[in-house]
């Protein structure tokens, strides 16, 4: 049974009453147009996705937005950096802290329209002050209209990439889309939800038929996978970014604009932060190795935030509630040294 608890007014209606200035847009048209260049081949850039892995409170997400807006300003001619500002979190088992769409405050109970005004104004600000429009992952496709004017990069997950609807959804998003590999790490399956993505597609969305033209910029996202018996498998090696680029290759005139983005942590890293560092210089290496490689790679994405590591609630200003990240002098650090070798 359903217990009916609060009306979500339609997206057009949570659009219209804390819409996006004409100034603020016109910022994050042109950065969807430096991504999208990125992902099609026009520029050279990296992208670097980097933020937290969840963002659970506006505060210490706007102090990290404006340092990486500073940053920015020194990388912009070898990066385009991108904010993660992830406000829907995945759980394994269905159940705990959900993300800022459904509890905007972690430590009070679910209020989702509430969580969806204070993400609406979040990315606001956050365009506003650090001249950076931010990635966010797309967990529940029918949540994306509520956003859909804001965000400039999105992502699809790990256990959503399978799903016809995320599958569907994204071959109407005019932005650059990626699509990690499933759990199991099927390079097979991830490119056929890529195909998907980027295929026109008719289905009903939001009580509409709709159709879409496909989206050429959907991608394949790296994140590692998981064995049967639960262990953590890295594929951002040489090896398996290859097996894509062939996989790419074979599909010529299927497939759109060949890429690939890594993920550094989740189970590229087991989860151990730090090896985020060691898992991009790698990647890195192996963009001066070989050409076909390097025309593969466009960039990472990063868990980073004020404070490395993470805590169980919300005490530690800037300090993750849910996987750990890097600090901030570390991720500083990390992206001068992309910029550097990009």
């Amino acid at each position: 049974m359903f217990e009916r608890q609060i009306e979500i007014p339609s997206a057009e209606a949570i659009c219209a009453r804390i819409p996006l200035p004409a100034s603020l847009a016109a910022v994050k048209a042109e950065r969807d147009a430096l991504v999208k260049d990125v992902i099609a081949g026009r520029s050279q850039k990296l992208l670097v996705v980097v933020g937290p892995c969840s963002a659970h409170e506006p505060a210490p997400v706007l102090e990290y937005v404006r340092r990486l807006g500073r940053l920015n300003e020194r990388v912009k001619d070898k990066l385009v950096l991108v904010p993660r500002i992830y406000t829907n979190k995945p759980r394994t088992r269905g159940v705990g802290y959900k993300g800022m769409f459904s509890q905007p405050d972690p430590e009070n109970r679910e209020n989702i329209l509430k969580g969806i005004l204070t993400i609406r104004e979040l990315h606001i600000h956050a365009i506003e002050q650090s001249g950076l429009s931010a990635a966010d992952e797309m967990l529940y496709p029918e949540n994306y209209a509520y956003v859909e004017d804001l965000l400039t990069y999105i992502a699809v997950g790990a256990r959503s990439s399978e799903n016809q609807l995320h599958r569907l959804v994204s071959s109407g998003i005019e932005l650059p889309v990626g699509i990690k590999n499933p759990t199991g790490g099927s390079i097979p399956v991830t490119l056929n939800s890529v195909f998907a993505a980027q295929s026109p597609q008719v289905f009903m969305y939001h009580n509409y038929q709709v159709a879409t033209q496909g989206n050429e910029y959907a991608h394949v996202v790296l994140r590692g996978r998981v064995d049967h018996y639960g262990n953590d498998i890295p594929n951002y090696h040489y090896e398996t970014v290859m097996q894509v680029f062939d996989g790419y290759r074979k599909a010529e005139g299927e497939l759109k604009n060949p890429a690939v983005v890594i993920d550094a942590n989740h189970s590229n890293s087991k989860k151990q932060f730090r090896q985020q560092i060691r898992i991009v210089e790698e990647v890195l290496q192996n963009r001066l190795y070989d050409k076909s490689f390097k025309d593969i790679v466009k960039g990472f994405m990063i868990e980073s935030f004020l404070e490395e590591g993470n805590q169980k609630h919300d005490i530690v200003f800037g300090k993750s509630i849910t996987d750990p990240c890097l600090g901030w002098e570390d991720t500083e650090r990390l992206i001068l040294d992309i910029a550097e070798k990009a």
